[in-house]
């Protein structure tokens, strides 16, 4: 049985393949250094990661919603507590995109497709 992986990890996962979908994404936009930070901190901003799942939330099988909401419980730290709730959701959005990039790679590349459009 394959050791399960906690959510904190799940969404430490999800942080950094999202950031490596942005990154491939913004290249493409500018060569200008400060300008693709700019454009690459945008996307991986807790605001706009919050609104992501909020848009998918409704398409989201038992399980992933499950999950989501046990990542949204999860501990916040000390320096986050200010905007706790975004923090929260933008959490969740990671530990999903860990959780798909481990279990299913073809929802997630689904996904992917669908927030790359937008």
């Amino acid at each position: 049985m394959e050791n399960e992986v906690n959510l904190r990890n799940y969404a430490y996962l999800g942080d950094a393949v999202w950031e490596l979908f942005i990154r491939e994404k913004t290249i493409l936009m500018t060569n200008n250094a400060k300008k693709l930070h700019q454009i690459t901190t945008n996307y991986v901003k807790t605001q706009y990661q919050a609104e992501l799942l909020h848009k998918i939330e409704q398409d989201l099988t038992e399980e992933e919603k499950e999950l989501t909401r046990r990542a949204r419980n999860l501990p916040i730290p000390v320096g986050r507590r200010n905007m706790q709730t975004e923090y929260r959701q933008a959490t969740a959005f990671e530990a999903l995109i860990g959780w798909w990039y481990r279990h299913d790679k073809s929802k997630l590349e689904s996904y992917l497709s669908k927030f790359e459009a937008d």
